[in-house]
Formats: C-alpha cells, sequence, structure tokens
C-alpha cells in the first residue's frame, strides 16, 4: 500500500479493460480505479495487510470497480473551498452511476464504483461479458 500502486493500477486497468475491448470510456474507469486506491493508500494503510483491486465487467458494457483496505471505515468526501483533498470521490461520483460500501465479513471495507451499462450500444461493438463472474450484489 505505497503510492507506486496507484501507477500500477493505472496501468493494469488500462490494460484490462484494453483486453476485455470494454467499449465505454476506458480513461474514466482507469481514472476511477486511481481515485480509489490513491484513497485507501492515504486513508486506510495498515502496517502488514494490503488493498485489493477487483474489476467486473458487467453485461452491456457495466463496469464494477471494487478496492477493498483493512479499514471498516469510510472517507468522508469533505472538500474545503481551498482545500487540495476531497475531490477524489467527487470525481468517481461524478464518472460513475453507483458508488457506495460495504463492511468484509473478514477485515476492513470496500468500496465499490459501478459503471452503468451501455443501454444503447455502438452497432460496431463488442457487448457480453469478458468471462468474468458478476459481482455481488450491492448491499441494500
Amino acid at each position: 500500500m505505497t503510492l507506486r500502486s496507484v501507477r500500477l493500477v493505472r496501468l493494469h486497468v488500462r490494460r484490462r479493460l484494453t483486453m476485455w475491448q470494454w467499449a465505454v470510456d476506458i480513461d474514466d474507469a482507469v481514472l476511477v480505479a486511481s481515485e480509489l486506491v490513491t484513497n485507501a493508500v492515504r486513508h486506510a494503510r495498515v502496517v502488514g495487510h494490503e488493498l485489493w483491486l477487483r474489476l467486473a465487467e458487467l453485461e452491456h458494457d457495466g463496469l464494477v470497480v471494487d478496492v477493498s483496505d483493512p479499514l471498516r471505515v469510510f472517507p468522508e468526501a469533505d472538500v474545503e473551498p481551498d482545500g487540495e483533498g476531497g475531490r477524489g470521490l467527487l470525481v468517481v461520483r461524478h464518472l460513475t452511476a453507483e458508488l457506495d460500501w460495504f463492511l468484509r465479513a473478514d477485515v476492513g471495507k470496500t468500496v465499490r464504483a459501478r459503471f452503468a451499462p451501455n443501454l444503447n450500444p455502438h452497432p460496431h461493438a463488442r457487448g457480453g461479458t469478458a468471462g468474468c463472474p458478476a459481482a455481488p450484489p450491492l448491499p441494500s
């Protein structure tokens, strides 16, 4: 859980979505994953623990980005007018259809960002899933 993780996440998310031929804006997905991992590294670093990133492609090019960390507290998106921090979650909320979090059974929490399905896909775009299991339902 270091800031070097953020660069690796950008590279891996871009590569994975390119391999899946994800037909929506890959840059947006890379930015969302990067912001969530940055928050985990900055606010949830615990010695001896790791963070986890999970991507799941849904039907019609929907996407779930999960980032799990060892803390059981969700960071607040407090943005001060002249402050430097707090904008990452606002960016994630703006780019995704849903931002949620839930506690993990063993340790910590998972922050989940979901991109809405593309219900009007381009006629030449590939649809369907990439062989990944669907994400578990969001908690109510």
